[in-house]
């Protein structure tokens, strides 16, 4: 059972990869799409998303993020507020 889930550590990180070159390349179609894919082998393994991945990626359209390309970064008190394109935000503390 601990291989299952190294394997699936494994995929996840080579989506992240796969996903961030793509979104890079301006193929957001294909970027959401291994979000969506890391995504759902998270739950089947019941994993979390790894924090730099989960950080960089919209809950509300699967869009691999890119500050200034389609995700605004602000500092407020306290935290850091990304806000995608599709308006939907994020808050993390610092």
């Amino acid at each position: 059972m601990g291989t299952d889930r190294q394997l699936a550590r494994e995929r996840i990180a080579i989506l992240h990869e796969q996903a961030d070159a793509a979104a890079r390349a301006d193929d957001q179609a294909r970027a959401r799409e291994y979000v969506r894919r890391a995504r759902r082998i998270a739950e089947r393994n019941r994993l979390s998303l790894p924090a730099d991945f989960d950080r960089f990626t919209c809950d509300a359209c699967d869009a691999y993020l890119i500050p200034s390309r389609n995700a605004r970064v602000r500092t407020r008190d306290g935290h850091v507020v990304v806000t995608c394109d599709c308006g939907a935000q994020a808050r993390y503390g610092y």
